[in-house]
């Protein structure tokens, strides 16, 4: 997995953006009783989601994501671009703490990353293969349809890869357990509608590190 590092660190530098935090007033002189009763039911509202931990988020990403990186200098950087805190785990695992809006950007950011780059593949001419690439809503499955021949002729299983790690990166943004993370690539033959392979990450990738 260490030749996938670089990558994993790349994905986590463009999607940790660090947020400018803006006060907002809360009571408004003249406002209607109505709209200040239910402004400060709100206000009760959030205190309780902060005591419960529920206005931020913990992300935990397996210590793979980090081989031959410099630990220290990987809980630094995360702080610096905007994540509240870092737990450094027994296993290798770290986990990120960070407020909801942070996760719900991060989470958009990413979204919108992984379908331009749907969009970008199938009408790139550096992938004449791929005639279209559908998925689910939670990127855990996508499907390439093909030109099977050309597809196996071709390098343009790169495009699988980059959707294999790009969906897995949203998987563990996702709140999905380390341990069971994973993401699906199908391959379908666009003329026969046939399913002829089958990519499952990380599983394929830890086989290809051991090999």
């Amino acid at each position: 997995m260490k030749r996938y590092t670089y990558l994993f660190m790349m994905l986590l530098s463009l999607l940790l953006v660090a947020c400018g935090n803006n006060d907002q007033e809360k009571n408004n002189a003249g406002i209607a009783e109505e709209s200040a009763k239910q402004q400060e039911e709100q206000t009760e509202d959030e205190s309780v989601d902060v005591k419960k931990g529920l206005l931020n988020v913990e992300v935990t990403l397996p210590a793979s994501m980090f081989e031959g990186e410099d630990i220290d200098t990987v809980i630094a950087d995360a702080k610096k671009e905007g994540v509240k805190e870092v737990t450094k785990n027994e296993d290798g695992s770290l986990t990120y703490k960070m407020s909801k809006a942070k996760h719900k950007e991060m989470m958009e950011e990413l979204k919108t990353g992984i379908l331009e780059t749907i969009e970008e593949t199938k009408n790139s001419e550096d992938y004449v293969s791929i005639k279209d690439i559908t998925y689910n809503d939670s990127f855990s499955e996508f499907t390439l349809v093909v030109e099977k021949s050309a597809y196996e002729d071709s390098m343009d299983g790169f495009a699988a890869f980059g959707l294999g790690i790009s969906g897995m990166y949203y998987q563990l943004y996702n709140g999905v357990n380390p341990d069971e993370y994973k993401v699906t690539i199908f391959l379908k033959d666009e003329a026969s509608q046939e399913v002829f392979d089958e990519i499952v990450y990380p599983d394929d990738l830890e086989e290809e590190g051991t090999e």
